[in-house]
């Protein structure tokens, strides 16, 4: 089994020597996306709940890039600064996974990338 190196510019670069996702067979390991905007390479503005959207988005656009999608993902990892943001991601994070959401686990870390509030990685499948 070979991996192939997934690269989108619809994604933010990655901050460190590591790759937005690696395809190894027929899953897709995608990085932690935290939430910066591609367009500038910086951290969105607003709240939890602004930060959970554009870390899904990024997750998105690096599966699409690999030809799959939210509906694919087996698997998440949701890292909070704080538990106090639980519920709030919770509502954004439902809107973007539904009733057929992976598994997950959440863990609160003392800190994050360039001081974000949340990095969420997830494994996903490759339809076919």
């Amino acid at each position: 089994m070979k991996k192939k190196i997934i690269h989108t510019p619809k994604a933010p670069e990655a901050v460190g020597p590591y790759s937005q996702a690696v395809q190894a067979g027929s899953f897709i390991f995608v990085s932690g996306q935290i939430p910066v905007d591609p367009a500038t390479g910086t951290p969105v503005s607003g709240g939890i709940k602004s930060q959970t959207r554009q870390a899904l988005n990024n997750l998105s656009a690096i599966l699409a890039a690999a030809g799959s999608g939210l509906s694919d993902v087996v698997k998440t990892t949701v890292y909070l600064s704080s538990m106090d943001d639980f519920s709030a991601m919770n509502m954004i994070y439902a809107e973007f996974f539904g009733a057929q959401a992976p598994a997950r686990a959440c863990v609160e870390v003392s800190r994050l990338p360039k001081g974000v509030s949340l990095e969420i990685e997830a494994v996903a499948l490759i339809p076919g």
